[in-house]
């Protein structure tokens, strides 16, 4: 799972496994039929193929397969970001910076944890050169 290459429709399959885990493909292909009209098959088809990846695992639980994400939505979330920061931004920030700094979308609890997170980042930067 060290490549976290996901289409819309894997992410949106993952996340929704990992905040209602452990779960069916049925319970996951009646919200997605809903949301999408995806077919229950096209459902299977994703769930395995998130399985072959590394994202998913399956338990037998009286006779039904149940899937759980192998990691928490939120070690995903950070290995995406990750994972885009490094290889389309080719590791550089600024980009993702710049941004942020234009978005209207940041929430005041998600401008608080930005808040925290420079402090801690300067609080680390400042134990290395004393």
């Amino acid at each position: 799972m060290s490549q976290f290459n996901l289409g819309q429709a894997e992410w949106e399959i993952l996340r929704y496994v990992g905040e209602r885990h452990p779960i069916t493909v049925r319970e996951v292909a009646d919200h997605v039929a809903v949301s999408t009209g995806q077919a229950r098959t096209t459902v299977l088809t994703v769930m395995e193929r998130l399985r072959a990846k590394g994202f998913l695992v399956r338990r037998k639980s009286g006779g039904i397969y149940r899937y759980s994400p192998k990691k928490s939505v939120a070690e995903m979330s950070q290995g995406l970001v990750q994972s885009f920061v490094d290889n389309m931004l080719n590791g550089v920030l600024s980009p993702f910076l710049a941004y942020l700094s234009r978005s209207d979308k940041i929430s005041d609890e998600e401008l608080a944890e930005l808040k925290k997170l420079v402090q801690d980042l300067e609080s680390k930067r400042n134990e290395g050169t004393e």
